[in-house]
């Protein structure tokens, strides 16, 4: 993973709100959450949601889906396996460590 990728990425996580966010769309699965579910969910306005929403998708961390008139979001599980990959790369200095790889989620891509 490019390592301007991986700033980004972590810059977007790197608030409270915005991590709220990708968490509650990655146990939401591939299926993904109905915007106004996510701000109920999270407790945001639906200003608030959009603006962190679209820093998530600048960073590649969430995709959205507009079916009639509501938009699903979902987290980019291969953004986020990319992410933990290159976090965990040279772990223990190449050496087997107790790190496990990110669980695999039904329907996501490998």
């Amino acid at each position: 993973m490019d390592s301007n990728l991986v700033v980004r990425a972590l810059g977007a996580l790197a608030h409270e709100s915005r991590l709220a966010i990708f968490r509650a769309l990655v146990v939401a699965g591939p299926e993904g959450m109905a915007a106004g579910d996510i701000a109920q969910q999270v407790g945001l306005s639906p200003s608030s949601l959009s603006f962190h929403l679209k820093d998530l998708s600048h960073a590649g961390l969430v995709t959205g889906q507009q079916e009639g008139r509501f938009i699903y979001y979902s987290a980019n599980f291969e953004a986020m396996s990319g992410l933990v990959g290159f976090l965990t790369e040279n772990c223990c200095a190449g050496a087997g460590c107790a790190v496990g790889a990110a669980p695999q989620c039904k329907g996501a891509a490998t």
